[in-house]
């Protein structure tokens, strides 16, 4: 007597495991441009390291002598594995078993992966492809009553936020809880043409008399430009290598302190930062040449590149330390701050606030948006959240002023409250408002009573102007130090070298914001 025959049951269950749901099916997913769960889960971790956790769940079929017939696998497929050698847990909707809606071990192995990052302390990386455990109307009938929403996974997803590393690559159409999971996550991302984001799809959509495409109502070229996610990509391939960049800056967990990597042979030419701002102040410059000088060449990770566009954010190194940076890029608006710019900013300091990463901030803000649309979008509400963001920072700050920081949103460059490394540029000019708008308001009087207004105006400018110099302020010591442009790397070097001994793991007061 001997355990054969159980022993080949469970090869047989593995093997249901491993069709999915079916070969037609999983030809219709490649037909589709998108790959398998599995062949995702293969191709994103490291060789041979995925350790399945679940994979027996699902629905039996029985004769009536209570013998398997067949199972249909569960359509989540979880479980630890390596990922550039540092473990991970990964979870992926199967689109090919029930076109990716819950069944009933789904929502229990969706919870059980929140829970075992959290615990484990590791990174998480969620496939989604589907309704994501959110069920379906046809569960009405199959359950004889309709549930309440409970979104009993939602504690877990935001606890681990504040937790561990997540990103979320929307891989087909996602909706309801699925496109919620998207959206709940550090670094988010879809796949051009092939994925899609509702918080509900064109079915329901067309019951209020629209009637869009998928892509129409929810596609990457939507939620990549209005923040819903970080990004876009073109392929599956390259949403994995994002997936793996960006967690290669971080820690396993906010309960340690990321890791430096080796650093760099040589650094980027810095004669150049000279005469990278132009003379002229209405003259607009590309801000990513001089972020990609200032950092270890071939380490700039952008993220959000098609949103909240007044500002250039992500991850770099320097001499191998991770941070956080922020960029104000002129080309939009003159680097003035929108309602996305504004939440872009905020996202970008809880990610360094709660992995405990040193920012650096590279200033050119002419102030918040004006005028009537900035009013209607709620600018100031937007704003007002990033400068209270700023104001909760613990990590060490480096604020570089290249350029103008003008206004509220000006004065946002760092948290005033503590010390920060902050240097200005010779080409930086700073104030309440700029010369050219506050002068009107000002001078009215004197301007207008004039018998030549606009000579008198031109004289009232190049007097004020003549006060505006960054070393008048240096004098009163406004600005604790004025630099060559082209030494911003050394004083960078600096700075994170005093600041990573300064890093405390654990996790923070204020906590991530999605």
């Amino acid at each position: 007597m001997n355990w054969s025959s159980e022993l080949a049951e469970l090869q047989r269950r593995k093997e249901y495991a491993q069709a999915m749901g079916g070969s037609e099916k999983v030809a219709r997913q490649h037909d589709n441009g998108k790959l398998t769960v599995r062949e995702r889960v293969e191709r994103l971790v490291d060789q041979n390291s995925f350790v399945e956790v679940g994979g027996l769940a699902g629905s039996g079929e029985y004769d009536a002598n209570g013998v398997l017939k067949h199972v249909v696998p569960s359509n989540v497929v979880f479980g630890r594995a390596e990922l550039d050698g540092k473990p991970v847990v990964v979870i992926g909707d199967d689109f090919t078993v029930r076109g990716g809606a819950n069944d009933g071990a789904v929502g229990d192995k969706m919870i059980f992966a929140e829970q075992m990052a959290y615990d484990l302390r590791i990174p998480m990386v969620r496939l989604v492809d589907g309704t994501g455990g959110g069920g379906s109307v046809k569960n009405i009938e199959k359950m004889g009553y309709a549930l309440l929403p409970k979104m009993k996974i939602w504690p877990y997803v935001a606890r681990n936020l504040s937790q561990v590393p997540v990103v979320s690559l929307a891989l087909g159409s996602v909706a309801g809880q699925g496109a919620a999971r998207v959206a709940g996550s550090h670094y988010s991302m879809m796949v051009s043409e092939t994925s899609q984001l509702f918080i509900a799809g064109p079915p329901v959509v067309a019951k209020i008399g629209q009637h869009l495409t998928k892509n129409e109502l929810g596609g990457s070229r939507i939620h990549a430009r209005n923040g819903v996610v970080d990004d876009e990509v073109n392929s599956e391939a390259e949403a994995f290598e994002a997936a793996r960049r960006f967690l290669s800056y971080l820690p396993r967990s906010v309960h340690e302190v990321a890791k430096r990597s080796e650093a760099p042979v040589s650094i980027a030419d810095q004669a150049w930062l000279r005469d990278a701002i132009p003379k002229d102040a209405r003259k607009v410059y590309k801000i990513k040449p001089i972020v990609e000088s200032l950092f270890d060449q071939g380490t700039v990770f952008e993220i959000g590149r098609n949103w909240g566009k007044a500002i250039m954010g992500g991850l770099a190194r320097v001499n191998g330390w991770p941070v956080v940076f922020a960029a104000s890029n002129p080309y939009f608006y003159g680097g003035g701050w929108d309602r996305q710019t504004a939440e872009k900013f905020v996202r970008l300091i809880d990610l360094a606030e709660n992995f405990h990463l040193p920012v650096v901030n590279m200033v050119d803000i002419a102030g918040f948006q004006i005028g009537l649309e900035a009013e209607k979008d709620a600018v100031m509400r937007a704003g007002v959240r990033a400068l209270t963001a700023v104001s909760q920072t613990t990590v060490p700050w480096f604020s570089l002023i290249m350029r103008k920081a003008f206004g509220v949103a000006g004065g946002g460059h760092q948290n005033s409250s503590r010390f920060n490394f902050r240097y200005a540029w010779p080409s930086a000019q700073w104030g309440s408002l700029p010369i050219e708008g506050g002068l009107e308001v000002a001078y009215r009087s004197e301007i207008e009573s004039a018998d030549d207004p606009e000579a008198k105006r031109a004289e009232i400018e190049a007097r004020v102007r003549s006060l505006t110099s960054p070393y008048r302020s240096a004098e009163a010591f406004v600005i604790e130090d004025i630099i060559d442009p082209a030494t911003t790397r050394e004083r960078l070097e600096e700075f994170v070298r005093l600041a990573y001994p300064l890093l405390t793991p654990g996790e923070t007061r204020v906590g991530y914001r999605p």
